[in-house]
């Protein structure tokens, strides 16, 4: 059996030195989610252009417009801006959930405490590569990362994640204990 070379194995800290914090992705829901905004803006596009200067005597342009402008910003700019204000972000620590436009709310959870990884996908879900991963740590309450890209890699990296960040927490609490003692 050949042994790994040094470039293939992980570079870890120093024991008793912090690990500087790194982004290994930032995500957001899939976008699947934006295809009838989208079909709403093609249909609204398209009956401006028809209609615009062809209505009937007792209508006007400007209803047109008014009415087209309301229906893109219920049906196209707010879904798009609901879907902006939803984003997740692990990193070599911490997971962190960010939602909201107006008032911002904001959970993390960190790999060293350990936490379980639940995956599940629907049948539309797995269609589109995604799914929703709940991360319960068993404590605190649940943190839930709903139509995910690719839905089974991010789980198999956090559960990665989280198996590093307990055996680093684990060799600094052993490299911190008095000399003479022996577990």
């Amino acid at each position: 059996m050949s042994q790994p070379t040094p470039a293939a194995r992980l570079a870890t800290p120093p024991p008793g030195t912090r690990a500087p914090e790194l982004v290994i992705a930032s995500l957001r829901p899939h976008g699947g989610r934006l295809v009838w905004s989208a079909l709403l803006l093609i249909a609204v596009a398209g009956a401006v252009g028809f209609l615009l200067g062809n209505l009937p005597a007792p209508f006007q342009d400007w209803m047109l417009l008014a009415t087209a402008a309301a229906l893109v910003l219920l049906g196209v700019v707010l879904p798009l801006l609901a879907w902006l204000s939803h984003s997740y972000t692990i990193t070599t620590r911490r997971v962190i959930s960010r939602r909201g436009l107006l008032s911002r709310s904001r959970t993390e959870l960190s790999h060293a405490r350990g936490y379980t990884v639940a995956t599940r996908r629907g049948v539309l879900q797995r269609m589109r590569g995604t799914g929703t991963l709940t991360l319960s740590d068993g404590v605190e309450g649940q943190l839930v990362l709903e139509d995910v890209p690719n839905a089974v890699l991010v789980g198999e990296v956090l559960a990665d994640q989280v198996e590093l960040n307990q055996i680093l927490a684990h060799r600094d609490m052993q490299g911190s204990l008095p000399q003479g003692h022996l577990e």
